[in-house]
């Protein structure tokens, strides 16, 4: 079965949550072929040491393929060492949260964790929509490609040593501290803020955020902003300004792959430079635009590649009615619709998109885990989450909070 995991809530912290852990039913009747996915004629391709590999693929797991997920390869090393290291594949990339997160199982490294001065351990809650994710916050050398930072903040996510999990983190919902159940090895949040939590986590205790654990109690704490789980891009020597994520088009079919580039930095090398994009500046709080769709102004809109599809509400659309495809649209032809995308700076792009029936994408070619009409409903009517789909076809830039570019200070996004 293939597995639909709509991802995004409208918190700073916790961009990509909404973890439903929907899978499709076998799906059928639908086109099949299309196998991959390919970029428009005459585009080159970046190379050097700030680019990484990205892929669409079906995920780590087997037995529940994932959709419209975003993956590249990250390499931890415990702090000062270049031997004790290990490279993680099927890491998720997302630009809508913020810091490097991995599941305990597959780790075989030995991270240190963070401790606090009374040498508590400093553990943090991942909430989703459905569920949590708990662990340790380690330290650890990160790589990716050519880009490296020492001594980064990272969550470790189901740690066997940290069992105790509060009851106002665990309250949401099941763990989600497995492959099988996250989906993925872990996530790369990349996103336009430096740490997860930033200024609120230091002035206060945040519920069901940090705590300082002990081995049979942990109470919330306020974090330092160096001690929070970090965008490790913010931490490289260079290229640490943003990032660019280059995809190229999906066939209306789908693909089994859609193998891209993910580039750090903007205007740092030639490979990032800016050009005729259209420059949408974002909340420098909320990393949000907005979204002029249906004759609304949706103020909470993101851009998100860690949302498998474009969440938001339109009651001319369908929705489907089979087990499982509850939240996701499902119109009896697929339908061209258009939105207004406009920054803080009063700078506008319209996009034109598509919104296909759920229940029937990848119908005869069960391979098939990349779709640019996937859509369904979102739980905020005042925001639109502009997730993978957007970014088929198109190379976008995500410009990091109070960062310099030849186009101006971020936080903003460009397209």
């Amino acid at each position: 079965m293939l597995r639909l995991t709509p991802i995004g809530t409208p918190s700073r912290a916790w961009r990509f949550g909404l973890c439903a852990a929907l899978c499709w039913p076998m799906l059928s009747c639908g086109g099949g072929g299309g196998s991959s996915a390919s970029f428009a004629s005459g585009s080159s391709t970046p190379t050097g040491s700030n680019v990484a590999d990205i892929i669409v693929d079906a995920g780590p797991t087997s037995t529940k393929p994932d959709v419209n997920t975003l993956f590249t390869t990250v390499t931890v090393c415990v702090p000062g060492s270049t031997t004790n290291c290990q490279t993680i594949d099927h890491i998720q990339v997302d630009t809508a949260s913020y810091g490097l997160r991995i599941l305990a199982p597959v780790l075989t490294v030995s991270l240190p964790v963070q401790t606090a001065g009374n040498g508590a351990s400093l553990v943090e809650c991942t909430q989703f929509v459905d569920g949590y994710s708990w662990g340790p916050v380690a330290l650890a050398d990160v790589q990716i490609s050519g880009e490296s930072a020492a001594s980064v903040p990272v969550q470790v996510i189901g740690d066997a040593n940290f069992t105790t999990v509060p009851a106002d983190c665990s309250s949401i919902g099941p763990a989600e501290d497995t492959v099988a159940a996250f989906g993925a090895n872990g996530i790369l949040g990349i996103g336009v803020f430096a740490q997860d939590c930033g200024s609120n986590c230091v002035s206060a205790a945040v519920p069901a955020t940090y705590y300082v654990c002990t081995s049979t109690v942990c109470q919330a704490t306020t974090v330092l902003l160096a001690n929070q789980v970090q965008n490790p891009a913010t931490l490289f020597a260079k290229d640490n300004n943003g990032v660019v994520v280059q995809l190229p088009s999906v066939a209306a079919q789908g693909a089994a792959t859609v193998a891209g580039f993910l580039i750090f930095g903007i205007d740092t090398q030639s490979n990032n430079k800016s050009g005729n994009q259209s420059v949408l500046t974002v909340d420098p709080n909320s990393g949000d635009f907005t979204t002029l769709f249906n004759g609304k102004s949706l103020t909470q809109s993101f851009l998100d590649t860690g949302s498998n599809g474009l969440y938001f509400n339109d009651t001319g659309l369908t929705q489907c009615t089979a087990s499982g495809f509850a939240t996701f649209y499902c119109p009896v032809n697929p339908q061209g619709l258009s939105a207004v995308l406009q920054g803080q700076n009063g700078m506008s792009a319209s996009v034109d998109f598509t919104v296909g029936d759920a229940e029937t994408l990848g119908g005869n070619d069960p391979s098939l885990v990349a779709f640019a009409t996937l859509a369904g409903t979102y739980p905020n009517t005042d925001a639109f989450d502009w997730g993978l789909p957007f970014y088929y076809g198109r190379t976008v830039y995500t410009a990091f909070e109070k960062a310099a570019t030849s186009v101006g200070a971020g936080p903003y996004i460009a397209f």
